[in-house]
């Protein structure tokens, strides 16, 4: 187990290291500058900016600077909000898009198992295809279109619940959570029927049936166990996916969450801000994956031998 986890850490060192560098360039290659966006102002005032933010120096000097600061912890200064670091930026928007996923992560767990386990035990019929047949529409539908349809629908013409807003007003955690969370549980939906199909067809859930158990104990107490390995092999690709890909539903809902700040970013040249957003999300991708492997060498140690 220390052997693998050893493996999988030295492995993660230079993936990041490419992520940052491939990040750090791309940005630079882009048309246009951090202040091109601001009211035109004198060229000395320009050149003023330039300096203080290494900007004038170049490309592969302002590289080793950045990483030379990064060895340090230090993301640097944002360029939009000057007098706020990246650092700090990062961890105000943390707490909220963590929320969001926790909250999405549950949602498609909770769906997608239950549709998953019916669709298994139920097989060939039509409580297996109308579970399915959903989870291949909610796979189909991006995040960009379900969320304007839960809004239109029960924000606008049933006005049941709110259509923006963070701990504002009661309720208005519903329509994100679900439409962040939609698409996830319809992978969970797929991944739990195919593992709980090859599990009901073991000779252990046969004897246990032989053995005169009810169904729900069977389905319960011993097919779900193994049943549900591939959704537990799925969960740190969808956390990390969940925390990645709150971009949209935060910008549609209007949270001031982390992924909102790096679409402002984008829009606005935050070089530095980019760069951290992106260094922050590669790290919780790597970690939620290492965590999914984790949790699926303890759940089934034959797997280890594989690794």
């Amino acid at each position: 187990m220390l052997q693998i986890l050893l493996k999988r850490l030295l492995i993660a060192i230079p993936v990041i290291l490419i992520v940052i560098t491939i990040t750090f360039f791309l940005i630079r290659m882009a048309p246009g500058g951090p202040f091109d966006a601001e009211k035109a102002v004198p060229p000395e005032v320009l050149k003023s900016l330039n300096e203080r933010y290494n900007l004038d120096a170049p490309v592969i000097v302002q590289y080793k600077d950045y990483m030379l600061n990064l060895l340090q912890g230090d993301f640097g200064p944002s360029f939009r909000y000057p007098s706020r670091s990246v650092t700090e930026m990062i961890f105000t928007g943390m707490p909220v898009t963590f929320e969001l996923a926790f909250y999405a992560i549950l949602v498609a767990l909770i769906i997608g198992i239950f549709a998953g386990v019916l669709a298994a035990v139920k097989r060939n019929t039509a409580l297996d295809y109308i579970p399915m047949t959903i989870a291949m529409i909610g796979i189909c539908m991006p995040t960009f279109l379900l969320g304007p349809l839960l809004v239109l629908f029960f924000g606008i013409h049933l006005e049941l619940l709110p259509v923006s807003g963070w701990d504002t007003l009661p309720g208005d955690k519903i329509l994100p959570s679900i439409t962040l969370g939609a698409a996830y549980a319809a992978y969970i939906a797929r991944l739990s029927r195919g593992g709980m199909l090859e599990t009901l067809n073991q000779d252990y859930v046969r004897t246990a049936r032989a053995k005169g158990l009810s169904e729900f104990n069977v389905v319960f107490n011993h097919a779900m166990r193994g049943g549900l390995i591939p959704v537990l092999s799925f969960l740190g690709p969808a956390v990390a996916g969940l925390i990645g890909g709150s971009f949209v539903v935060e910008t549609i809902f209007q949270i001031p969450g982390l992924g909102r700040f790096y679409v402002e970013a984008a829009f606005n040249r935050d070089y530095t801000m980019i760069l951290g957003t992106t260094i922050f999300f590669s790290v919780l991708i790597i970690f939620f994956n290492l965590l999914s492997d984790l949790a699926v060498l303890i759940a089934n140690p034959q797997s280890r031998s594989s690794q």
